[in-house]
């Protein structure tokens, strides 16, 4: 697969302090409106969670929403998308929006977000999914997360064979491009896999 149609999004459930998040948030979505790329998320109405659905919708793309019954109230969940999940659990949630899901993008967020991408990098790191990863680093957000990778590679917890593998975007706009290059990437190699296996 070369082509990205679907997309998950992990952001926070509040806007941030900082205007360009929810401004990354709201561009991220009219882009992915534009280029037909569904977007896949927990399904919440508030913060930048609401801000990409919205934008997704208002610029005439698809959403799909997945929600624990319990969130339902807490994070208000979007009444118009076109495909609404309501789940038991957290667990569930998450394998779904695996499941659906071409790529996924880490926007600003707390530790929600935070563990929705480290499992991410962790399930890819264990080579259980080559499905591309991006931290979308809008004004420095995840810098210091960036640096703890680092610190852990220096202390060889990350170490070779066994390596962390993301993309780093600092622009909203350079999201979507650099997914589709690595997803593109990823088909050639196993292209080239096949055809050296039937050689």
């Amino acid at each position: 697969m070369n082509k990205l149609s679907s997309l998950c999004v992990y952001c926070g459930s509040g806007p941030g302090t900082d205007p360009a998040f929810e401004q990354a948030a709201f561009d991220l979505g009219k882009a992915m409106a534009g280029a037909d790329i569904r977007l896949v998320y927990g399904g919440g109405n508030t913060g930048l969670m609401g801000t990409v659905a919205r934008a997704v919708i208002d610029h005439g793309g698809k959403v799909t929403g997945i929600i624990p019954e319990f969130l339902k109230d807490r994070e208000v969940m979007l009444k118009n998308a076109d495909d609404m999940i309501v789940v038991p659990d957290m667990h569930t949630r998450k394998q779904l929006m695996f499941d659906r899901s071409d790529a996924f993008v880490a926007l600003p967020g707390g530790v929600g977000t935070l563990e929705e991408l480290v499992e991410q990098l962790t399930w890819s790191q264990l080579g259980q999914h080559t499905k591309p990863i991006l931290i979308a680093d809008i004004g420095g957000f995840w810098r210091p997360l960036l640096t703890l990778f680092a610190h852990m590679r220096n202390f060889e917890f990350i170490r070779d064979g066994f390596e962390v593998n993301y993309l780093v975007a600092e622009k909203t706009d350079d999201i979507l491009p650099m997914l589709e290059a690595r997803l593109r990437r990823h088909a050639s190699e196993a292209g080239n896999a096949a055809i050296t296996e039937k050689l």
